[in-house]
C-alpha cells in the first residue's frame, strides 16, 4: 500500500463524514492526524476478525466488504464508493473488524485511529450525532437485506442487485461504472456462480441488460424495478 497526502478541505467528497464536519473549529486538530493511502486492484486492507485500526473513508476508488460464510466462502454485504465509510460495525466493544475489505479498483483511502475517533466523539458532539443517525440507517437497511434474502427467489435477487449498483455508482455510456464478476454478483445476491450466469443470460435474451466484458448495463429500468416491486423496493 502507498502512502498519499489526501487534503480535507479541498476534497470533493460531500458524503464523507469528516468532510461534512469541517466548517467545525475543533476538526481542525484531528484531520492532522489522520493517514492516507492507495490500495491498489484486489488487495485487502481489512481482515475479518483482525483487531480494530479505526475507521476508513473512501477518498475515491471503489471498495467491497465481505463477510465469511459457511464452508468459508465470502458473501459481499456491501459495496462503498468516494465519501463512504467502512470499519463501523465493529468500532465500539468489539474492538475487532467484523468484515475484510478489498479495493475493488485502486483506491485512496483516508484511515482515523482508534484513539483519533474516541477523540472526535468525546470532543465533536455535532459527529457523534451524525454518526448514531448513520448507524441507526445502516441497522435498517441490514434488516431490510435480511428480509429481501428471505422472501425473494434467486432471479430477483440479481435483479434488486443490478438496480442497487445502478442506483449507488449510476452509468457511464450506457454501462454500470464498477466492474463485478460473476462470482462476486453471486456472492453479493447470495446464490451460486453458474446461477447467477444463467439469470444475467436470461435477462439479456429479453433484452432488460446489456453485457461487455464484466460491465453491465440496464436497458428498461422500469421493467426490472416492476418484477420487485412486491418487495418493496422504494
Amino acid at each position: 500500500m502507498k502512502e498519499e497526502q489526501t487534503v480535507c478541505y479541498t476534497c470533493p467528497n460531500e458524503n464523507c463524514f469528516i468532510k461534512k464536519h469541517l466548517h467545525l473549529e475543533q476538526m481542525g486538530q484531528f484531520i492532522l492526524k489522520k493517514n492516507s493511502f492507495v490500495c491498489k486492484k484486489t488487495n485487502q486492507f481489512i481482515t475479518e476478525d483482525s483487531p480494530l485500526q479505526g475507521l476508513y473513508f473512501v477518498c475515491s476508488g471503489k471498495v467491497k466488504t465481505v463477510k465469511t460464510g459457511i464452508n468459508g466462502r465470502e458473501q459481499i454485504v456491501r459495496l462503498t464508493t468516494n465519501g463512504d465509510t467502512i470499519g463501523f460495525r465493529g468500532f465500539g466493544t468489539s474492538k475487532r473488524y467484523l468484515i475484510g475489505a478489498y479495493a475493488l479498483e485502486d483506491t485512496v483511502l483516508c484511515n482515523f485511529s482508534n484513539e483519533t475517533m474516541l477523540e472526535i466523539l468525546q470532543k465533536v458532539p455535532e459527529f457523534t450525532y451524525a454518526l448514531m443517525l448513520f448507524y441507526a440507517d445502516e441497522l435498517n437497511k441490514s434488516e431490510n437485506n435480511i428480509r429481501k434474502i428471505a422472501h425473494m427467489n434467486v432471479r430477483e435477487r440479481v435483479i434488486d442487485l443490478l438496480l442497487y449498483i445502478h442506483r449507488k455508482f449510476g452509468q457511464i455510456n450506457g454501462l454500470i461504472d464498477i466492474e463485478l464478476s460473476r462470482k462476486e454478483i453471486a456472492d453479493f445476491a447470495g446464490t451460486t456462480e453458474e446461477q447467477a450466469i444463467r439469470i444475467l443470460s436470461s435477462l439479456k435474451k429479453e433484452g432488460l441488460i446489456e453485457t461487455v466484458g464484466k460491465r453491465i448495463g440496464i436497458l428498461a429500468i422500469p421493467e426490472l424495478r416492476t418484477e420487485i416491486m412486491e418487495h418493496k423496493y422504494f
